[in-house]
């Protein structure tokens, strides 16, 4: 059988890029501070092999948008989430709810942890399975 995913072959990417939100995670106490958001950047890849591109609507293509919308509307307001993993994990589960969807890579970045680093970061690629 062959593997679902195979990068030699043609493929459609479509991504959301440094979504940027404010909203309650991490371990550290100062972390979990209720009045105390940071500042999180959020990036989606989502991949499935399609030599062509055919069709005319929103419906013919990945649509970005309710990504976005999951995002900017729930996680601001959620508990506050010990792990990134945790997010990155129902963010790749909410990905995968379009069955046209055969692959994905979630990326959530903490810019502000350290002084002296770019941002600390988390990414999962996960493959339909």
């Amino acid at each position: 059988m062959q593997p679902l995913w195979d990068p030699q072959r043609s493929y459609q990417r479509v991504a959301l890029r440094d979504l940027e939100i404010k909203m309650r995670v991490g371990i550290a106490e100062i972390e979990r501070h209720q009045l105390n958001p940071q500042r999180v950047i959020v990036n989606v890849e989502l991949f499935a092999h399609k030599d062509k591109h055919e069709g005319e609507t929103i419906e013919s293509c990945f649509n970005y948008h309710p990504i976005h919308e999951y995002i900017v509307n729930n996680w601001p307001t959620r508990p506050h989430t010990d792990l990134l993993e945790t997010l990155v994990e129902e963010l790749v589960s909410f990905c995968f709810e379009d069955k046209r969807v055969e692959a994905c890579r979630v990326s959530l970045q903490k810019p502000e942890i350290y002084e002296d680093a770019a941002a600390t970061m988390v990414e999962f690629y996960r493959v339909r399975g």
